[in-house]
Parts: structure tokens; sequence; C-alpha cells
């Protein structure tokens, strides 16, 4: 069934991930990596690797850029993933295994977050559709990312994929910014209603960020991951910061929207 795949990753400066997120991905015949205009060793690094098919388009949005790739495609089936995403063996068996046909039109897989390499015990990271029919999916816009909508049923994944970015914190703090901006653009526009509880509170502004510390650390249990641990929970205390900021700007601009 591998033969019926084509995996499509998006890349920007991704020379710290890129050939650890390629190397599982041997048995694929055809991989489209959509490139924004990396100035690293991003191409070089899809050049070496025989079964890949490069092909650049300017960054406008992360729905435009999705839809993009998957045109690309020629099989019937599309594996989406991030540039950091490394799928383990036991993933790989278990889409060799699938029957593709009738039935479920997406799969979700879960995701173990990594820190400089090392697996945590859990995370915030929900599952997500990777696996996915190309003519019953399309993505669409979702705040700071982006959102598949399928239409037809789907079913879980029994293996993980490790999301597993080893970009410097720098690069982490300016794409924040970026989705931040975005995403307070979105909770400011939204009726509360409408939104899942974890954005709820985000449209609250200061219950969000000790609330994420708290859970992630303790209910989550990765303070005993120990540094790489702490790392995680500083980190998404951080980004939950910078979106209250952003919040914050906006209604302090008169812009405050459905969340007031």
């Amino acid at each position: 069934m591998l033969e019926a795949i084509t995996p499509v990753l998006l890349t920007y400066n991704e020379e710290p991930n890129l050939a650890r997120s390629l190397a599982p991905l041997a048995w694929a015949r055809r991989v489209v990596v959509v490139d924004s205009g990396s100035q690293d060793e991003t191409k070089a690094i899809a050049a070496r690797h025989t079964n890949v098919t490069l092909v650049e388009r300017p960054f406008d949005n992360h729905t435009a850029q999705w839809n993009f790739g998957v045109d690309q495609v020629q099989t019937d089936w599309v594996l989406s993933l991030d540039a950091d995403y490394v799928l383990t063996e036991d993933l790989v068996r278990e889409l060799g295994a699938l029957t593709l046909g009738d039935g479920p039109v997406a799969y979700f897989a879960r995701f173990r977050i990594c820190v400089n390499g090392q697996p945590l015990r859990r995370s915030l990271y929900p599952p997500r559709a990777v696996l996915f029919h190309r003519r019953h999916c399309r993505y669409v816009p979702d705040g700071h990312t982006q959102l598949l909508q399928i239409t037809g049923p789907s079913a879980p994944l029994a293996g993980f994929i490790h999301h597993d970015d080893r970009k410097p914190l720098a690069r982490w703090l300016w794409a924040q910014s970026r989705y931040t901006d975005l995403e307070a653009e979105k909770l400011t526009k939204a009726k509360p209603g409408g939104l899942p509880l974890q954005d709820r509170l985000r449209q609250m502004i200061f219950i969000a960020p000790p609330l994420v510390l708290f859970y992630t650390l303790f209910v989550r249990g990765v303070i005993l991951d120990g540094w790489p641990g702490l790392h995680y929970a500083f980190q998404r205390t951080l980004a939950e910061l910078l979106l209250s900021l952003k919040l914050i700007e906006l209604k302090l601009a008169g812009r405050s929207g459905g969340g007031s």
C-alpha cells in the first residue's frame, strides 16, 4: 500500500530538520517538497534524495501552500508532514499494512514531542490528520494554521510521529510572533460560543498562560522529563503569553471583537 502514498513536506530554512525527516521516507516512490525560498542548505539536502521532487512557491499562507503541495501529488493518497516530523518504524509498518480503499478517507496520527531529540512522555500536541485521500479532503484556513476539511469517515493510526524541531530558539520566537498575530485576529473576531474551550480561555487573556504552565508540568507530567520537560512547558507558556499580549494590543487599539 505504500506505493499508493505520496508524502508532502513544506520547507523554509529547514536545514536542522530535513535530513532526519526524509530518512524514514525512503520507501516512497516520490516525495514532494514545497519550498518557500530557503536560503540555507534545505534545497541541497532535498537534492541528495533521489525520490524527492522539490518545487518552489513563494509563501502567502499555510492553507494555499498545503493545497498547492497536494495538487502536485499523482497518487490517490497524501501523507502531509511538517519538516520536523519524523516517522517511527512502527508507523511506517502500519502504513504498509493499511488497506486503502473503501472506508476511511483520512487517518489521524498521534505525536511525541521531542526536545533536543528526547521524546517527552506527553505533550499538548493534538492528533492530526496526516494521511488522506486527496479527492475527499482540502485544507481551509484556521487562525495561524490550516485545518483539513474531511468529507467522509476517518480513523486513528496506532503508531506515533516524532515532532523533533532542532531549529534555534530565535527562529521559534520569530515564528511565534507571526503565528500569534494571526491567532489574535481569529480570536477577536470569533464569538465565544463557536470556539472550543481552549480558545475561549485564551479570549479571557489572563487565564491561559498560568493554566498552560500548570497543566503541562503537572497534569501532563512533563516535569518528570527533566530539563527537556521544563523547556517544553516554558515554551508553551511563552507562546500563550505572546498571544495574550497581542490580544491586549488589539483591545488597546479598539479592535476587540466577539471575545470582548
